[in-house]
């Protein structure tokens, strides 16, 4: 009899476990299948960002990635006990207030990461505290699902151009920089976009993610590991872009363009990735049969749990409330007006563009936009640009990506910013040996700005709070006269003779003057 009970209590034992496994499992499910429903449109957002976009291709690895880890980690997991735990409720409900505030300020990656803590939320709810401790690394991982690193584009476009400068000081090849453009005797090049090696970066960084967390034990050693994933591939597309340069100056421009078409890919970053793993092979400290986790020091004695189904319902509930917010205290956006009239300002006369490199800024989506170039006595010459949005929304926005001074992929480029006129920002921006600066002036809401993190805030507060939801871009610029010239005092008498940003701003919107 002895030697039978034992067997029939672990028997009983593993039953009970197998039945709280599908139990959580089941309820887990049904709370991050309704959470993906709800909030469909950004899922399938965040998809169509990885599918389109190069530099986020590898989120779609993602997934798999993560069901391998688990799948890694299952003899430990099945020694452990998943019981619903509601501080796990804290997480869904961060997620759906930076939901929020990214739908108020239209700010995307803020619904997606927001989306992305919900269902790293209810994982924890629904499993459990020793399970979500278990499971820690994979459910960090799923951060790397939200496409985010589009923002390091300039400065990786600056670093990018600092490194070929310095290297083509250690080869003896003169050149000029000037923001993001180089002049060397052969020619004339530019760090574009594409050129950044931001795409390479944000892959190396969820790559040496894994990494760290698969082949490293010590955490100073996964630290020192990272620090080279990100790093390495700063430096070698510096390098890259440099060789580029050279190899111009000592064939063509189109035979090195060619060749860096050929090398910039995955050639590119399998070389990147293997100089980091190289760097970091011979200091690998976790040997492939070692456990992940021990389960005797995560499962805790019994305590009262809370009630799966309630849980799962609550985190459904909280993940529900800012789409309710959203929909019940949007105010509804005003019709535009038929057409915007430009100003006529005092001793300026307008005139049709034609002298100079054509300049066009982006505003996609923009309700009213209008552009008109001014002369005055003395010859200076101006160009006014209004551009309004009678609300925002996803793909019509007054700030993002793409919107703004310069078309991107367009034939001006951004180089630098400038002293800033009061409440206004200034850009510099060229084209093939031409130079523009532009002075940006944003009204939202109640304010008058030329910052875009302030009109984000803004939108925020009036889309939350209710307020005027227009938006308008003003933006005066001016062509350099002459190399070395700066076109400031044309911006600037300009800006005098028009008077006031917030009332062109409103009367252009059809609100009504104060």
């Amino acid at each position: 009899m002895n030697a039978v009970l034992p067997v029939e209590r672990a028997e009983a034992g593993e039953m009970g476990a197998g039945r709280g496994w599908r139990l959580h499992l089941t309820a887990l499910a049904v709370a991050v299948s309704a959470i993906l429903l709800l909030f469909l449109a950004d899922a399938i957002g965040m998809v169509s960002i990885w599918m389109e976009s190069q530099t986020f291709n590898h989120c779609a690895l993602i997934l798999p990635i993560i069901g391998w880890l688990v799948w890694q980690r299952l003899p430990e997991l099945r020694q452990l006990e998943p019981r619903a735990w509601a501080p796990g409720l804290l997480l869904v409900a961060v997620g759906a207030a930076g939901w929020l505030l990214g739908d108020s300020g239209g700010v995307a990656l803020a619904r997606h990461a927001g989306l992305v803590l919900m269902l790293q939320g209810a994982v924890i709810a629904c499993l459990g505290r020793n399970v979500a401790r278990g499971l820690a690394f994979p459910i960090f991982y799923a951060l790397f699902l939200i496409p985010a690193g589009e923002e390091l584009v300039p400065p990786l476009q600056t670093i990018t151009a600092d490194i070929c400068m310095a290297l083509l000081g250690l080869v003896g090849i003169p050149a000029h920089i000037e923001g993001i453009f180089i002049t060397v005797p052969t020619g004339y090049f530019e760090v574009a976009e594409a050129c950044s090696g931001v795409q390479f970066l944000i892959a190396m960084l969820a790559y040496g993610a894994l990494v760290a967390n698969v082949c490293f034990r010590s955490w100073r050693r996964r630290a020192l590991f990272m620090l080279a994933a990100v790093a390495i591939p700063i430096l070698a597309n510096g390098v890259r872009a440099w060789g580029t340069i050279y190899i111009a100056s000592l064939t063509s421009n189109d035979f090195a363009a060619g060749l860096d078409h050929v090398i910039y890919g995955w050639v590119f970053f399998a070389l990147v990735i293997a100089l980091v793993m190289a760097a970091g092979w011979r200091f690998f400290d976790r040997r492939a049969s070692d456990a992940w986790f021990d389960p005797t020091k995560l499962q805790e004695r019994r305590r009262g749990a809370s009630p799966i189904w309630p849980l799962a319902a609550a985190a459904l509930g909280i993940a529900a409330l800012p789409l309710a917010w959203s929909g019940a205290i949007a105010s509804a956006a005003e019709a535009p007006p038929a057409q915007i009239s430009l100003p006529e300002v005092p001793g300026w006369r307008p005139l049709s563009a034609t002298a100079g490199r054509l300049w066009r800024p982006s505003f996609a989506g923009a309700d009213l936009f209008r552009m008109a170039r001014y002369r005055n006595a003395a010859g200076q010459e101006v160009d006014l640009a209004v551009a309004v949005f009678m609300r925002q929304q996803e793909g019509r926005e007054l700030v993002g990506f793409g919107q703004g001074v310069v078309v991107p992929g367009g034939p001006w480029a951004w180089t630098s910013d400038g002293p800033a006129p009061p409440g206004g920002r200034l850009d510099r921006i060229a084209s093939h040996g031409a130079v523009r600066e532009v002075a940006t002036f944003y009204r939202v809401g109640s304010i008058l700005t030329g910052s875009a993190a302030a009109v984000k805030l803004e939108t925020m507060k009036t889309r939350l709070l209710g307020g005027p939801q227009r938006a308008v871009a003003v933006m005066v610029s001016a062509e350099a006269p002459a190399e070395g010239v700066s076109p400031r005092p044309a911006i600037d008498a300009f800006l005098e003779d028009l008077g006031s940003i917030e009332a062109l701003a409103d009367r252009a919107a059809g609100l009504p003057q104060r």
